[in-house]
C-alpha cells in the first residue's frame, strides 16, 4: 500500500525527486527510508514503476525496454541535476528477489555499500536493458542465483523440499 499511496499522491508527495506520469513507461523516484538525506556518500533512492503489473524481473521482457530506459536516463539526470552526482557515481540496479513485489530500482551512491547491493542479489539495470535487447525473455528463461538468510521464510520452503 505504501507504494500505491506514493503513486497515487497520497503520502510523501513533498518527497518526490522525480515523476514520470506516462501510465506505461513512468516511474516516481523517491529517497529510500534508509537514507537520512544529510549527506550524499549513502545517497538511496527507489524508482516506483507506475505499472502494477509488473512484480519483479521476472516479468521483464523486451516489451518494457522503453520504460527502463526512461528509468535509467530520467533518473540518473535527476539525481545530477538535484544532488549533483554524476551518472558514473551511481549505482542502479534491481533485487532478485526483491523486499516487495512492486517492480522498482535502486539508485544508490557508488561507494556505498547498500543492503543488497552485491552480486548476489543486485542486478545492475544497464544490464538488464542489454539482457533484453539481446533475449527478449532472458528473464524467464535465466537461473537467477540469489542469496537467502536462515531465517527467511523461502528458504524455509527450500528446506522442506529437500533443497
Amino acid at each position: 500500500q505504501w507504494v500505491y499511496n506514493i503513486l497515487e499522491k497520497k503520502a510523501e508527495v513533498d518527497r518526490i525527486v522525480h515523476e514520470n506520469s506516462d501510465p506505461c513507461n513512468g516511474f516516481v523516484l523517491v529517497p529510500d527510508f534508509k537514507w537520512n538525506q544529510n549527506q550524499l556518500d549513502d545517497l538511496y533512492l527507489i524508482a516506483l514503476v507506475r505499472r502494477r503489473d509488473l512484480k519483479s524481473l521476472r516479468d521483464l521482457t523486451a516489451e518494457h525496454l522503453p520504460l527502463l530506459r526512461n528509468i535509467l536516463r530520467e533518473g540518473e539526470e535527476a539525481v545530477t541535476k538535484r544532488f549533483g552526482i554524476a551518472a558514473s557515481r551511481l549505482r542502479v540496479y534491481l533485487h532478485y528477489q526483491p523486499s516487495y513485489y512492486h517492480l522498482h530500482v535502486h539508485f544508490t551512491a557508488l561507494g556505498y555499500e547498500a543492503p543488497g547491493s552485491g552480486v548476489e542479489r543486485a542486478h545492475l539495470l544497464a544490464d538488464v536493458i542489454d539482457n533484453l535487447a539481446d533475449d527478449p525473455a532472458f528473464y524467464q528463461k535465466r537461473a537467477l542465483t540469489f542469496a537467502l538468510r536462515a531465517d527467511e521464510p523461502l528458504f524455509q520452503k527450500f528446506r522442506e523440499a529437500g533443497r
